[in-house]
């Protein structure tokens, strides 16, 4: 096979991996093709076409994001059309798996400061409910808490309805940054006799969980320099490359299709790889997250 030949299959595969991680048919879509093309109502009361274009804008939005990996076989593809070779194909499809890692570790992360910053709010707000007069249950049964994973909705049930309050915080408290709603249940078992005592545990407990944050929104901005060094480090064979195509050099033409070229390309790839593990590594050693990244 010739290579334009491979660089059209490899388009032509890019094309529908793409047409395929973006495409979710379900029934609002069929309804929305029906009224856009004109087909009559498909309901008693159909939305208006910008609600339409709202919900397909908000759809794709959320296809991005939760598909966004799938952005390595079409970069692959670019890259095996530039070096008429389908081994870039292939490595970006390979990379796909290992980038859908990185970023559920990344919406990991998120999840649990959005959590651990929920906890404050909700131990803020349950203070100055208590010390405005309040009962600890009504307090806590109006809080929200939306944010602070699906164990919560046990916790309002249990201070509505007169049941185990501090055993339902502390189920709500083993999910991924929910860890202070122990202090939450510790401070209600104690203290929920008396609204002043309890809205003053509970505002120790909100003081201490914003140090910890503090303390590690400091470390991780002491950290960012490095970070910086890492992520410019390895973007730099890529650079290098760009320049060297610039010069006329041709280097996608000597890494794909010669033994020597190759080989360095293997090797490389080794060496970048082992480079960012050993600079990841340090990085949280360095952030106290070696351990399993962050407090659950």
């Amino acid at each position: 096979m010739s290579p334009q030949a491979v660089s059209w299959c490899a388009a032509l595969l890019c094309a529908a991996v793409a047409a395929g991680a973006l495409s979710r048919p379900g029934r609002q879509v069929r309804r929305a093709r029906l009224l856009l093309a004109g087909g009559g109502t498909a309901g008693p009361q159909g939305p208006a076409p910008q609600l339409w274009l709202r919900q397909g804008e908000r759809r794709l939005r959320r296809a991005w994001q939760e598909r966004r990996e799938w952005m390595c076989v079409p970069l692959g593809c670019l890259v095996a059309l530039l070096g008429h070779s389908v081994l870039p194909l292939l490595a970006g499809v390979l990379a796909v798996p290992v980038v859908r890692r990185w970023l559920a570790a990344r919406a990991r992360q998120r999840e649990r400061e959005a959590r651990e910053a929920a906890v404050i709010d909700l131990c803020g707000t349950v203070a100055g409910d208590l010390r405005a007069g309040r009962q600890p249950g009504e307090a806590v049964a109006e809080a929200g808490g939306e944010d602070l994973g699906p164990g919560w909705a046990a916790v309002p049930a249990a201070a509505r309805f007169g049941g185990d309050v501090p055993r339902a915080l502390r189920k709500a408290g083993s999910g991924p940054g929910a860890h202070g709603l122990n202090g939450v249940a510790a401070c209600w078992r104690v203290a929920v006799d008396g609204g002043a005592g309890l809205a003053a545990g509970l505002e120790r407990v909100a003081a201490a969980l914003a140090a910890e944050r503090d303390q590690r929104e400091e470390l991780r901005a002491q950290l960012a320099g490095t970070r910086s060094t890492a992520a410019m480090l390895a973007v730099l064979p890529a650079l290098v490359l760009l320049m060297g195509a610039a010069l006329g050099a041709a280097p996608l033409r000597v890494l794909l299709h010669t033994p020597a070229g190759l080989g360095c390309l293997v090797l490389g790839g080794l060496l970048e790889w082992a480079g960012l593990m050993w600079t990841g590594r340090i990085v949280r050693s360095a952030a106290g997250e070696a351990g399993g990244g962050g407090r659950s």
